[in-house]
């Protein structure tokens, strides 16, 4: 979070703004100006906290928070609104966050409006508390307010977020100096402050009362016991820019070579977050000191620990390590840098998904090949790891195509991704992200002129519109899908966009152009003689024609479906295939045509041991007897399939109580 480190570093203890907190819990209970027009107030409360970065905003907001937290009973909830550089964070990434910890299902690819009104539907009935850090304006924050007067949502922002109605501002300078001698002391101990009080005011005033420049420059008088609080003043005063600025680059100086270099790669890492293995990566140094210098930076205030091993740069200092970065950095050297961090998260993440795979399958004998620090001992590890990185993964994918000079490794580290998330969630609930990975991909199919590839993301990207309804968008990411797999020469990818543009016509029920799409991908399985498709598609055809109505049409395919299968061997496919070319027959007024093609599909559910398949086709035949005026032979059938359902069902029971015994 942006100013995180105000509050983590050293001693968690927040310090000063007393007055700031307490003008700030009183606006949460002053009138607004809907209550004084005498209309109940529409939507939360919305608090500001603003200020310069580095001055606490975001510790003082989350103190605020903790103060009032027990009046909000159903949770607190944050989202950042600006990347760690400076870049804003679209209102939709930040409201599938918001959703994720909600616990709402999120539809794949929804639009902006749509996953901010679910948001907004969530927090409607809540008693909570939403922060929204480091926003960059109204039109950024606005969608995302709760419509509900019983939430309070505190907002943290460089300025005022004009266009929100009635927000209630705090604006924040630098501490008071009593404030921050103390965050001072909290680095330093009380010794060195208390010799020479004078001094140590000097210093504070040479921060500004900023709390981010006061941690660094006590993170800084830590680490040299033998130097007095003066002489870093006169150092201080020795430095140009602003406090901040020459805190930070007293700190950086001060920092031995290598432990320089891997601070300023720092800005390289997604989201600003860095564990040992990210740290060495970028650094080209081991896992072990990647590590002892990563403690060492949130010892000295330079980054926060947010668990799990993985530390945070703050916010305000990374447009600092960035600026550091390009002046003594080589760009190839930054660029191998970050090619080594997205070839470490690459194996990583093929680590991750490879522990879920059997003993023995060539997966597992592969991990069993890496070094001890990128393997997992169990599932569950590897589980938990996933599930921490994910942001930091998600943003690292984002950054790699962005980028546009490490193509092949970004598309290496989505496909990683990809599988790692679906063998840990399942193909279900990775939806969301995956969704928004197939179009990174598709990013740099298109720039790179990749057509398979391109043919690929598109396909992905239709299925998870399919299946969340949006039929017509599918419909058109299929229609390239083809194009796609016609100018890369893919059959694969042309059978396949083709039988799914006719799936997207079958269900808007334009039958006729759902057939003519179906008869081209048949036209293809043909000529390439792949028999299994061939019988999916006749299945298809049959389907539809039956829809439009065309019997006769319907009734040859769904023959030559029965006859494909049973050329396969599928002899529960062949059965179904005929009863549904006696379903046919029933509804063009061939009743005793029906009944015969019935009996021969009984028989083939018979021969398969499709217990349950046996039975249907049984009760089908009844009704076809019902409508001939033959009763006494229904019943014999209905008789005959109660029996089998029943056969079924002992059977199961008997399975599963050997499975509990």
């Amino acid at each position: 979070m942006t100013d995180q480190a105000v509050a983590a570093a050293g001693s968690r203890q927040f310090y000063g703004r007393q007055r700031e907190l307490k003008a700030l819990r009183a606006d949460i209970e002053r009138t607004g100006l809907d209550t004084l027009t005498g209309r109940k107030e529409p939507r939360a409360r919305v608090l500001l906290v603003a200020g310069r970065p580095g001055s606490g905003r975001t510790a003082l907001a989350e103190e605020l928070i903790a103060s009032v937290a027990s009046r909000y009973p159903d949770g607190v909830y944050r989202t950042r609104l600006t990347e760690p550089g400076g870049e804003p964070v679209p209102t939709a990434r930040a409201a599938r966050e918001l959703l994720r910890d909600l616990g709402v299902a999120e539809p794949p690819g929804a639009a902006e409006d749509e996953l901010t009104e679910l948001v907004r539907a969530a927090l409607g009935g809540r008693r909570a508390v939403l922060l929204l850090d480091d926003a960059v304006d109204a039109e950024q924050a606005e969608p995302l307010l709760p419509d509900h007067p019983d939430a309070l949502v505190v907002a943290v922002a460089r300025g005022p977020l004009t266009g929100i109605p009635d927000v209630r501002p705090c604006t924040l300078g630098g501490l008071d100096p009593k404030s921050a001698i103390e965050l001072l002391t909290s680095s330093t101990g009380s010794v060195r402050i208390t010799v020479d009080p004078q001094a140590a005011e000097a210093l504070v005033e040479e921060c500004g009362g900023l709390p981010g420049a006061v941690v660094l420059a006590g993170g800084w008088l830590a680490g040299r016991p033998e130097t007095s609080v003066a002489d870093l003043a006169k150092r201080l005063r020795g430095q140009n820019g602003d406090p901040l600025t020459r805190a930070f680059l007293l700190a950086h100086q001060a920092l031995p070579q290598p432990a320089a270099r891997i601070l300023r790669y720092l800005a390289l890492a997604p989201l600003g977050r860095a564990d040992a293995h990210t740290a060495s990566a970028l650094a080209g140094c081991s896992v072990q000191a990647a590590a002892t210098t990563l403690a060492d930076f949130a010892r000295l205030g330079l980054v926060a620990e947010t668990g799990d091993g993985e530390y945070e740069a703050p916010g305000h200092l990374v447009p600092l390590l960035r600026a550091q970065l390009e002046e003594r950095d080589r760009p190839a050297e930054v660029q191998l840098a970050r090619a080594r961090m997205l070839e470490r998260t690459v194996r990583l993440l093929q680590s991750c998904r490879a522990v879920t795979e059997p003993e023995g399958s060539p997966a597992r004998r592969k991990l069993a090949g890496l070094p001890r620090a990128l393997r997992f001992a169990t599932p569950e590890e590897a589980a938990r790891w996933l599930a921490s990185r994910r942001p930091a993964l998600l943003a690292c994918a984002r950054m790699a195509v962005a980028d546009g000079e490490l193509d092949t490794l970004a598309r290496r580290l989505i496909a990683s991704l990809v599988r790692a998330l679906t063998a840990h969630g399942g193909a279900e609930a990775a939806a969301p992200d995956l969704y928004g990975l197939h179009r990174l991909v598709l990013d740099v199919a298109e720039r790179r002129g990749l057509h398979r590839e391109r043919a690929a993301a598109l396909l992905n990207l239709g299925d998870l519109d399919a299946r969340t309804g949006r039929t017509k968008d599918a419909l058109l990411r299929y229609r390239l899908a083809w194009e796609a797999g016609r100018q890369a020469n893919d059959p694969y990818a042309t059978g396949r966009a083709m039988e799914s543009v006719g799936g997207s016509y079958q269900e808007l029920g334009d039958w006729q152009r759902a057939g003519d799409w179906y008869g081209r991908a048949l036209a293809q399985r043909l000529a390439h003689d792949e028999r299994a498709d061939q019988a999916r598609l006749y299945t298809r055809l049959g389907a539809v024609q039956t829809y439009a109505g065309r019997y006769g049409e319907a009734l040859r395919h769904w023959r030559a479906a029965a006859a494909g299968y049973r050329r396969l061997g599928d002899l529960p496919g062949h059965a179904r295939a005929l009863s549904e070319a006696a379903r046919v027959q029933e509804y063009a007024g061939r009743p005793e045509e029906s009944l015969r093609t019935c009996e021969e599909a009984v028989e083939w559910a018979r021969r398969a041991r499709d217990t349950r398949l046996q039975a249907a086709l049984q009760l089908r035949l009844a009704d076809t007897l019902d409508r001939l005026g033959d009763p006494a032979a229904a019943r014999l059938h209905r008789a005959a399939a109660d029996r089998l359902l029943e056969s079924e069902r002992s059977a199961y029971e008997i399975r599963s109580g050997s499975a509990e015994d």
